[in-house]
């Protein structure tokens, strides 16, 4: 995910004809032809795939980096590349975050335990193609607020997934997700972002999980982006830790999170990292 830049302004606008290139002069935004869908779904599958494994992975007693070991494994040994490490100087390659860690963990000696929430976020490269997905997943049995949280952060991902049509606008996914979300005793993370992705790791636009229907870009066909919102359980705001990445619940408490990579298809909207929500 992206820090927002508050300084982008985005807004609806009608369409020139040629549209792939008024996109990419007006908002930086690349639209993907059919050999880039592609490329990123075959990206996309080994990132399910990935996560799938890892879920079968997490238990207590396992850590952090040990599950950071199986991801770069897996992603090496079908082909891939783990975008995180090096990435900006991030040192491994893949992201854990446990309970009230937002995003951008760091994997290390941390031992996961009976009732965590954890988040794993993987990225991968295949054959030049990015993709993107993560999934929170409860570690042994977790108490029931812990599970509405999740669960609401689930279902948070998929309403904003639903309003991803051609036509409808940035603004109307922001605000899918922020009106469930806080409709449901939440907080939505304002400072970290969906993003373009699929030539890079993070590409135009950004996409808030916050939003008022109607404003920002009006989606068209080939737009390839990932929605992936932070719910806190308690307060909005943040904090970073001095190991210069991970994020944290300003006031400690749990975070959950689901990411996929979406493609805006003529009809509607196609996941490229689909697993059920």
């Amino acid at each position: 995910m992206l820090f927002r830049n508050s300084k982008l302004r985005l807004t609806r606008r009608s369409l020139s004809a040629s549209v792939a290139e008024e996109y990419w002069k007006r908002y930086r935004i690349k639209l993907k032809d059919k050999a880039a869908v592609d490329g990123i779904a075959k990206a996309g599958e080994l990132v399910v795939r990935t996560l799938d494994m890892i879920g079968a992975h997490i238990a207590p007693g396992i850590t952090t980096d040990a599950l950071n070991t199986l991801v770069h494994d897996f992603t090496l040994e079908h082909g891939a590349v783990p975008a995180p490490l090096g990435y900006r100087g991030f040192p491994k390659s893949t992201c854990v975050s446990v309970n009230d860690e937002i995003c951008h963990g760091i994997p290390g000696p941390r031992e996961l335990r009976e009732g965590d929430i954890v988040n794993v976020d993987v990225t991968s490269i295949k054959d030049g193609w990015f993709a993107d997905a993560n999934r929170t997943f409860f570690v042994g049995k977790v108490s029931a607020e812990a599970a509405r949280l999740v669960e609401v952060t689930a279902q948070c991902l998929a309403r904003g997934i639903a309003a991803v049509r051609p036509g409808a606008t940035l603004g109307d996914v922001g605000h899918a997700i922020q009106s469930h979300a806080e409709g449901s005793g939440y907080s939505v993370v304002r400072e970290l972002v969906g993003h373009g992705v699929g030539h890079a790791f993070h590409e135009q636009p950004q996409v808030n999980h916050t939003g008022r229907p109607g404003l920002g870009v009006v989606l068209v066909p080939g737009m390839v982006f990932t929605i992936e919102p932070m719910i806190n359980q308690g307060g909005l705001a943040i904090n970073r830790l001095d190991d210069g990445w991970t994020v944290v619940t300003a006031d400690g408490s749990l975070s959950a999170q689901f990411e996929q990579t979406l493609l805006v298809t003529e009809k509607g909207v196609r996941s490229l990292t689909p697993y059920p929500l």
